[in-house]
């Protein structure tokens, strides 16, 4: 059987969300002692134990928490009183730390060409796993993108059916009109990316957000998207119009203010 740290290696390398949960010190009378580990998969699996029973189940649901919100956690617990919301009664305290285990944010540009690729480039150098996707083939491949990881070529729409969008996943439409947005943002919409956004000019996204509502998408989905894309640095270039994105997605990310936003 494999240990903990093996299985964690292994969670690390295959791009997969965890947790690890060790016991950092403890005093008294407790089941588990200083040093243990539990390992807790996104699916609410787990190898290895804390201690089993209330105290288990109390870590567990904070580590699916900290997959979600990316946050290390220091959790203490006292086992004395059930009835004061102790998780037992063994009569000691003990002191768990919770490690959560991420995959490296994910980038899908949608949209590869000239604004795009500065994208792919800047984003890759942040350490983003980079996909780019098309509907032109031309645009969709590594001699076009030689930095992407990844390639979907086809309508956006589509994407949600071929790639997992979770809520470490940022969106950014560089695509070259109205007509393609409102032909497939809509199943966009509907996943937990922690960031949507959509280049384009101030008319152009009234255009879409009409074309949008038109189809019967609500206002509440729609204010999802972050149009005009990027932060306010009178960008001209495809590399600073790059650097203005990126930045955004860099303070959504570290704000915590994109995550699910709807759905």
């Amino acid at each position: 059987m494999k240990s903990i740290l093996q299985a964690a290696a292994e969670l690390e390398k295959a791009g997969k969300p965890g947790v690890l949960c060790t016991i950092l010190r403890t005093s008294g009378s407790t089941p588990r002692h200083q040093g243990t580990k539990m390992l807790v998969y996104q699916d609410g699996s787990f190898i290895g134990t804390v201690g089993g029973g209330e105290i288990e189940i109390r870590v567990k649901a904070e580590a699916l928490q900290a997959i979600n919100d990316g946050k290390a956690r220091r959790l203490s617990y006292n086992m004395i009183d059930p009835q004061k919301g102790d998780p037992g009664i063994c009569g000691g305290t003990v002191e768990v730390y919770i490690d959560p285990i991420l995959p490296a944010p994910k980038l899908i540009v949608i949209g590869g060409g000239h604004v795009g690729k500065a994208v792919v480039h800047l984003a890759k150098w942040l350490g983003f796993k980079v996909i780019v996707s098309d509907d032109r083939a031309e645009f969709c491949t590594s001699e076009t993108n030689p930095e992407a990881d990844e390639f979907h070529c086809g309508n956006m729409g589509s994407l949600p059916d071929q790639i997992e969008i979770d809520q470490h996943t940022y969106l950014v439409l560089t695509t070259r009109g109205s007509d393609v947005d409102i032909a497939g943002l809509g199943p966009l919409l509907n996943t937990h990316a922690a960031y949507i956004g959509l280049i384009g000019s101030k008319r152009r996204w009234i255009m879409t957000q009409k074309g949008l509502l038109d189809q019967g998408i609500s206002q509440e989905k729609i204010n999802r998207i972050h149009s005009p894309i990027g932060l306010e640095i009178q960008a001209e270039t495809p590399e600073e119009i790059a650097i203005s994105i990126m930045a955004e997605i860099i303070k959504v990310r570290n704000s915590n203010t994109g995550i699910d936003k709807g759905s």
